[in-house]
C-alpha cells in the first residue's frame, strides 16, 4: 500500500497536581483553546476539550506522527507555562504527572464529546476520582492504586 493512513480517536484524562480547584471560571474557556491549540498544532485534531475544576478531558484524533507520551508532554509543559502567564494566582499551577489515555471507536466519539461538554453538570454528582476510577473500569484497565493519586 503506497499511502500511510490513520483513524485514532483517543480520550486524554489528567487533573490538577493534588487535585487543586484551580481551573476557574476565569481561565477555563481560555485554557481549553489553549489546549485545542497546542493538539492542533501537534497535528492532533481536538474534537472537544473540557473539564471541571480540577481536571481535564480532551478528546482528538492521534497523529500518526506522535507518539502519546509527546502529545502528553507538550500539552502539559505549554498549558502549564501559559497559565501562570495569565495571573498571579496561577503562579502554583502544575498538573499531576501521570495521564489517562483511552481509545475510542469512532461510532462513539459524539457520546464521549457530550460527556465532556457535560462536566460541570456530570460533576454535582460525582467527583474526579469516582470518575477516573469508573472511565478505568469501563475501559477495562488495569492500574495500581498507590499511583493513581500521586
Amino acid at each position: 500500500m503506497p499511502q500511510s493512513l490513520s483513524r485514532v480517536f483517543v480520550h486524554i484524562v489528567f487533573s490538577t497536581k493534588y487535585r487543586q480547584d484551580l481551573i476557574d471560571e476565569n481561565i477555563e474557556g481560555r485554557l481549553f483553546s489553549y489546549i485545542g491549540q497546542v493538539c492542533k498544532d501537534m497535528k492532533c485534531q481536538p474534537i472537544q476539550v473540557g473539564g471541571y475544576k480540577d481536571h481535564i478531558h480532551i478528546l482528538c484524533s492521534l497523529s500518526r506522527e506522535v507518539t502519546q507520551s509527546e502529545l502528553l508532554r507538550q500539552i502539559k509543559q505549554y498549558s502549564s507555562k501559559w497559565i501562570k502567564t495569565i495571573d498571579s494566582k496561577y503562579s502554583s499551577f502544575y498538573w499531576q504527572r501521570g495521564y489517562g489515555i483511552f481509545s475510542v471507536h469512532y461510532k462513539n466519539v459524539e457520546t464521549v464529546k457530550r460527556y465532556i461538554l457535560r462536566q460541570k453538570e456530570h460533576h454535582s454528582s460525582v467527583n474526579y476520582q469516582k470518575e477516573y476510577l469508573k472511565i478505568l473500569a469501563e475501559s477495562n484497565t488495569e492500574y495500581d492504586e498507590r499511583y493513581v493519586w500521586d
